[in-house]
C-alpha cells in the first residue's frame, strides 16, 4: 500500500513537470499543445474534447456542425457560434442560448477574435482527401473536394429506425417555434411565447389569433381570442406534443384517451 501511494505521488509529480515544460516550451515557440488546448476551451466555457474528437469538430459551431464562419460569443454563458447561425435568436425580445437555453443580453454578443486567431493557426485533416488545411479554410476546401462529394453522394437515404407501413412524411408542419401574433417575433418555443407576451404585451388589447392553435390540425387560424394572455395561461402550460397524435382527429383522440382512461382505471 505504501508502494502505490509513493508511486502516484511521484508520477504526480511528473506530470505536472511536464505540463510546466510544456508552458515553457510553448512560450519560446508558440506552439499549443492538446493539454493546453483542452485547458483554454474550458476556461472558454467551451465543451472539453471527448477522446478521439478531431480538431474540426473541437471548432465547429453547434448549430449548422461546420467549422465556424465569423465566430461570435456570448458573454454570459461563453458559448461560441457562427454570426448567421445565432442571428435569428437575436430577433426574440428574450432569446436563449441555443446550446444551454440560459437567457443572455443580444447586446453582449461579440465577435470571438481568440477563436478566429485559432481557426487560423491550427489545421485539420479533410474528412475526405485526408489533407491538411488550415481551420479557417475547410468549409471552401470541403465544398470542392471531390471525396466528400462523393460521400455525400453515397450516403444511405433516411430510412425509419423501426419498420412501419406508414409513408413517411414529407411536409410536416412548424409545432415547434412561433411567430408573436402581437409583434411578429419569431422563433418562440411555447414556453418563450408565454413568457414574450406576459412582458411585452400584458396591456396590449387588440384581439389576436393564437398561433399555437392555428397550427393545430383542429385550429382555426381566422379564429381570434379576445383574451390572449388568459388563453395562453390556461391552455399552453403544457406542450401538446407529449399528448397528442397529429395523425388523427380530434374526435378519434378523444375515443383513444377515454379507452385508457377506463383501461386504467
Amino acid at each position: 500500500m505504501m508502494f502505490i501511494c509513493i508511486f502516484m505521488c511521484k508520477h504526480h509529480v511528473y506530470i505536472q513537470q511536464l505540463l510546466d515544460l510544456e508552458k515553457q516550451q510553448s512560450k519560446r515557440t508558440g506552439f499549443v499543445s492538446a493539454a493546453q488546448l483542452r485547458q483554454h476551451q474550458q476556461q472558454n466555457g467551451a465543451a472539453a474534447a471527448a477522446p478521439g474528437e478531431s480538431l474540426e469538430s473541437q471548432f465547429s459551431c453547434p448549430i449548422c456542425l461546420e467549422v465556424y464562419h465569423k465566430p461570435v460569443s456570448i458573454a454570459s454563458c461563453a458559448h461560441t457560434f457562427c454570426g448567421d447561425c445565432l442571428q435569428p435568436c437575436l430577433q426574440v425580445t428574450s432569446p436563449l442560448c441555443p446550446l444551454c437555453r440560459m437567457p443572455f443580453d443580444p447586446k453582449k454578443v461579440d465577435k470571438s477574435p481568440s477563436v478566429e486567431k485559432q481557426l487560423s493557426s491550427y489545421k485539420a485533416p479533410c474528412r475526405g482527401c485526408s489533407k491538411k488545411v488550415t481551420l479557417v479554410k475547410m468549409r471552401s476546401h470541403i465544398s470542392t473536394c471531390t471525396k466528400v462529394q462523393e460521400q455525400m453522394a453515397n450516403c444511405p437515404k433516411f430510412m425509419p429506425v423501426v419498420p412501419t407501413s406508414q409513408p413517411i412524411p414529407s411536409n410536416i408542419p412548424n409545432r415547434s417555434t412561433f411567430v408573436c401574433p402581437y409583434c411578429g417575433a419569431r422563433n418562440l418555443d411555447q414556453q418563450e411565447l408565454v413568457k414574450h407576451s406576459m412582458e411585452n404585451h400584458r396591456n396590449d388589447p387588440n384581439k389576436v389569433v393564437c398561433p399555437v392553435c392555428s397550427a393545430m390540425p383542429w385550429g382555426d387560424p381566422s379564429y381570434k381570442s379576445s383574451n390572449f394572455l388568459q388563453h395562453l395561461l390556461h391552455r399552453h402550460k403544457f406542450s401538446y406534443d407529449t399528448f397528442v397524435d397529429y395523425s388523427i382527429d380530434e374526435e378519434a383522440a378523444l375515443q383513444a384517451a377515454l379507452t385508457l382512461s377506463l383501461s386504467e382505471s
